[in-house]
């Protein structure tokens, strides 16, 4: 089989992005958690959510460490495989990318250091405010990330001149159609990624015998945070696929398998697509309920793959296989997720046996086996949005085949190889490490630096539940 530059040159940046987005998933969201836990060691005075703390810092770190490395070799792809999507909207994505960089990634490089280090050496007030600061520059790294990548599903703001793009209105740019619902929705993906990582890993550090108040806490507030968050997210998630119907049609059709339309149409939980015949076999669905969900009408027309079908035959609308199964990934993963952080939440709460306590051997385990459940639900997500676009790259304004490089197919080929090989061993390196720190601390052996010597509160230890 030949090779294709075009195939290789995707599945090599699929690969790097699925890589990189690991990372950001779990420090924007573990920075605020950090935050919490330092606020309420300032107000209470008590060791344990200090102890908290200290823990996951060094999660944080070493997730911020892998997300930058990362980050800078995807942005490397810009220009060694994707050319073209610079030269055509780089007038756009060259100032978001800068705005990231000045506005936030400078903001956590200065201010890490002092929220690892800085427990005895500064005042207690500069600590709280450079991890203040650190999460404030996490959340502004997304945040332009995100306006860059709605954009590009949703251009708003420029004029072509020339056949490159050329911005007319940065606020129509930056507050595009689709960047309110993907940024929320981004965000609260962080916020439920990270509770379920705090809960998997404070629940295998209780079985392992690590049952210290720090991780009581740690465990409590990660399950009740997953179980207060998950409905947020499944509203937000409807309002999302409302503005993709709007905007993106063709990804709706995809992802719900729908290949006409037509009104009063059924959701379709299980089926096998045939791109060739144009039709799903082996369907299950519910009568109506995609209409109603799609429309708020139970008899609401919605649009079909079939009308994005040139003339001539050419097809118009992203693959359908992999559309449809990473959405049914993400939310049959988001569906156990709320089962299983509404049974921990209901066992701790009970009145006899209750807190930790109250979570039996199984539900424990459950919780370890859901650690990096986030990661999975995140990039099936992901590649629901990202080849639910195709065949563009700019909606509408530019394809994805446009873009890419003219080099050759072995030597796209031989450096995918080498990400792969790379990236596989970081990732078990990164798991290993974290359920290494989770085992040390088990043991009682230091994983932080002293407690800060200047708080609100003397600090105090809080008796068991």
């Amino acid at each position: 089989m030949e090779l294709d530059t075009f195939i290789l040159s995707r599945i090599q940046f699929a690969a790097n992005i699925s890589f990189h987005i690991l990372f950001p998933t779990i420090t924007i969201a573990l920075g605020w958690v950090l935050l919490f836990f330092k606020l309420r060691y300032n107000a209470t005075g008590e060791m344990r959510w200090m102890e908290a703390y200290r823990f996951w810092v060094k999660i944080f770190a070493l997730s911020f460490a892998l997300g930058v490395v990362s980050g800078i070799t995807m942005s490397f792809q810009f220009g060694t495989n994707w050319p073209g999507f610079m030269e055509k909207v780089g007038n756009i994505a060259g100032p978001l990318l800068a705005y990231e960089i000045m506005t936030a990634f400078f903001l956590e490089a200065v201010f890490l250091g002092i929220m690892l280090f800085g427990f005895s050496r500064v005042p207690n007030w500069v600590h709280t405010l450079a991890t203040f600061l650190v999460a404030f520059g996490t959340l502004m790294s997304a945040f332009w990330i995100i306006v860059l990548n709605s954009w590009m599903h949703t251009p708003q703001g420029f004029e072509m001149i020339d056949g490159v793009a050329h911005a007319t209105d940065w606020w129509a740019i930056i507050f595009n159609p689709s960047m309110p619902y993907r940024f929320t929705h981004m965000v609260l993906a962080s916020f439920l990624t990270v509770s379920f990582l705090i809960a998997g890993v404070s629940a295998f550090r209780w079985l392992i015998g690590g049952r210290t108040e720090g991780v009581r806490v740690a465990l409590k507030t990660a399950v009740y945070a997953a179980a207060l968050l998950i409905p947020v997210q499944i509203l937000l998630g409807d309002l999302h696929g409302l503005n993709t119907k709007e905007y993106q049609p063709a990804k709706v059709a995809a992802m719900e398998g729908n290949w006409e339309t037509d009104t009063g149409v059924p959701l379709i939980l299980f089926a096998l697509p045939d791109e060739d015949a144009r039709e799903n076999r082996f369907e299950i669905g519910i009568p109506n309920l995609a209409s109603f969900i799609l429309t708020h009408d139970w008899n609401g027309e919605v649009q079909g793959l079939n009308d994005f079908v040139a003339e001539d035959g050419t097809v118009l609308h992203p693959p359908v296989n992999p559309v449809f199964w990473s959405f049914r990934v993400m939310v049959g993963t988001g569906l156990l997720m709320l089962l299983i952080s509404w049974a921990a939440s209901g066992m701790m709460l009970r009145k006899t046996r209750g807190g930790v306590e109250g979570l039996p051997k199984p539900m424990l385990y459950a919780l370890v086996g859901m650690s990096f459940s986030g990661w999975l639900a995140t990039l099936a997500g992901w590649y629901t949005t990202e080849i639910g676009r195709q065949p563009w790259l700019v909606q509408g304004v530019m394809t994805t085949k446009e873009a890419v490089a003219d080099v050759p197919a072995p030597m796209v080929l031989s450096t995918l190889i080498a990400y792969l090989l790379v990236y596989a061993a970081l990732l078990a390196a990164y798991i290993f490490v974290i359920f290494y720190l989770a085992r040390k601390a088990s043991k009682g052996e230091a994983i932080g630096s002293p407690v800060p010597p200047s708080t609100k509160a003397a600090p105090k230890a809080v008796p068991a539940e």
